[in-house]
């Protein structure tokens, strides 16, 4: 599913679901992220690998070896 910095996944649930089984989903961001919900628009602080929006719930992930492109961050589903 990846490898390294160089692998690539099809969706945010692939995300979510591999910095769980690596326990990253806790790791927090270098610097948090101001962040815009795709699904209700609400703006939130996005301090871990894993978070979801306050509002909907919907659940963003972003690679550790991407958490530097908030373009990176994908959705993986409301309470994923």
């Amino acid at each position: 599913m990846h490898s390294g910095c160089s692998g690539t996944f099809t969706s945010g649930a692939q995300v979510v679901d591999k910095l769980r089984m690596m326990g990253f989903n806790n790791q927090f961001f270098p610097i948090p992220v101001h962040f815009t919900c795709t699904n209700c628009q609400t703006e939130f602080m996005m301090e871990t690998l894993e978070s979801q929006c306050p509002s909907c719930h919907m659940t963003y992930g972003v690679t550790p070896c991407h958490a530097h492109d908030p373009d990176s961050i994908q959705a993986a589903g409301i309470h994923y």
